[in-house]
Order: C-alpha cells, then sequence, then structure tokens
C-alpha cells in the first residue's frame, strides 16, 4: 500500500514538473507577424503608387500603357484596312496571357506534389529557420497560401485571355455602323480591362517570390518583401523623358483651354 502511494505521489509530482504546452502566438506569432507585415508593405506600395498616378497619368509604365492601348484601339478602328493588324495584335497578347496561365497550372501542380513530400523535406528546409514555427500545421499553411496565389495568378491570366477575345470581335466592327456601345472609347475600357488582369496576374506571381522563401524562415520572407518592393518601384516608374514630355503637353492643351474660354 505504501508503494502505491510513493508511486502516485512520485507521478503527481512528475506532472506538476512538466512544462506548459506553448500556446499558439508562442507556436506561429512570428510567422503570423512576417506574413501581415509583408502583405501591409505591399498594400502601403499600392496604394501609394495608386495617389501618385491620380496626380500623375504617367507616374507608371502600366499607365502609360493604358493611354496607349486607347490611341491604339482608336486608330485601328478609325482607319479602314488595319483589322487584320488588330486580330495580329491581339493574338500576340492572348497567347502572351495562355502562357503565363499555363505555367501557373504548372506551379499549381508543383505545389501539390511538395505537399506529399512534406515529411521529407520539412527537416532540410528549416534549416535556417530561427524563429519560425517548424511545426507541420504552419508548412501547410505556408504551401496554402502559395496554392491560392497561383490560382489567382491562373484565374487572372485566363480572365485575361477571355476579355481579348471579345474585344478581337469589337475592334473589328465598322464605326459606320454607329453602335454607341461599340464606340473606340468603349473598346479601349474593354482591352484595359484585359491589361489589368494580365498586369493583376503578374503581380501575384510577384508575391509568391515572398511566400516562397517563407518556407524557409518568416525572416526571409519579410527580406524578400522589402526586396520585391524596391523592384516593383524601379520597374514599374515610367522613363523621366515620358513624365516631362507629357507634362509640358498637358500644359499645351490647358493654356489652350484657356484662351478658348477667354476668346468666348
Amino acid at each position: 500500500m505504501a508503494q502505491i502511494d510513493h508511486a502516485l505521489h512520485a507521478a503527481a509530482e512528475a506532472a506538476a514538473t512538466v512544462a506548459p504546452a506553448p500556446d499558439f502566438w508562442q507556436l506561429y506569432g512570428v510567422d503570423i507577424i512576417s506574413f501581415v507585415l509583408s502583405l501591409m508593405l505591399l498594400i502601403g506600395y499600392y496604394v501609394y503608387v495608386g495617389y501618385r498616378n491620380r496626380k500623375d497619368p504617367t507616374f507608371t509604365v502600366q499607365a502609360v500603357n493604358m493611354m496607349a492601348r486607347a490611341e491604339w484601339v482608336d486608330a485601328m478602328m478609325r482607319d479602314p484596312g488595319k483589322e487584320v493588324l488588330a486580330v495580329q495584335t491581339l493574338r500576340n497578347s492572348t497567347m502572351a496571357a495562355t502562357l503565363m496561365a499555363s505555367t501557373a497550372v504548372l506551379l499549381v501542380i508543383g505545389v501539390l506534389t511538395l505537399s506529399a513530400q512534406g515529411d521529407k523535406l520539412e527537416g532540410t528546409w528549416h534549416v535556417l529557420n530561427i524563429a519560425g514555427s517548424t511545426r507541420s500545421e504552419m508548412w501547410l499553411s505556408k504551401l496554402l497560401m502559395m496554392l491560392l496565389d497561383l490560382l489567382v495568378a491562373f484565374f487572372s491570366f485566363a480572365m485575361a485571355v477571355r476579355v481579348y477575345n471579345h474585344v478581337g470581335f469589337m475592334i473589328n466592327v465598322p464605326l459606320k455602323r454607329n453602335h454607341k456601345a461599340l464606340q473606340p472609347v468603349h473598346v479601349a475600357a474593354h482591352l484595359n480591362r484585359a491589361g489589368a488582369f494580365y498586369s493583376f496576374g503578374m503581380r501575384a506571381y510577384y508575391f509568391g517570390v515572398p511566400l516562397l522563401f517563407w518556407l524557409f524562415a518568416p525572416l526571409f520572407m519579410l527580406l524578400a518583401s522589402v526586396a520585391l518592393v524596391i523592384a516593383l518601384y524601379w520597374l514599374d516608374r515610367a522613363p523621366a523623358s515620358m513624365v516631362e514630355d507629357f507634362a509640358e503637353e498637358a500644359k499645351l492643351m490647358k493654356n489652350q483651354k484657356s484662351g478658348q474660354t477667354a476668346a468666348s
């Protein structure tokens, strides 16, 4: 009887000395904070770019491309005999979007294959993971975020292909039919919508870079996000000469309007 009491007492002492299980934030806090900071960094960059675009329509290459597409549509629809050129140009854009969508599918398959081999690769991928979680749940969550990002890219490029096909029909409708919904300004809006889908798909690809480094360590994700924002700022900026020419042209147009108003 004494031996039983002694064993129970020893078991109670051992249970009391067991360290408490770590809570949720101790396990995943560093990864969650790194992901949120990276996301906020990219969102802040796009908010800044949108603000600058409202003040300066030629601040980014994307804004310049939107104006170029509108001018191109107007030229194609008002000059007879350029129907084949318009279709060929749209076909090139469609092929580019199709290639990117196919690449997204291949990357999705790669992520799914990687998730099936997580138990074999986790130890190798976490060698440099100093502060982040190494649990299987977090590993699968990272792969899930990568999968979601690639699916967004795929559907963005697929929508770009869809709208490019619609524009191929719309741009060849003769202006002499005088269809209000098929005027160059409306066709250009559809073409710019396709370009926006394509650009959004590329942005999803870019965000895949920090997500990839997140597999190694959350601190690497933060560093990759900072490097990505710096690279995007350099890639998105329009050439300085283009900005200066647009500012000069806008000033001339403003002066002309002021002169016309004063004359009237």
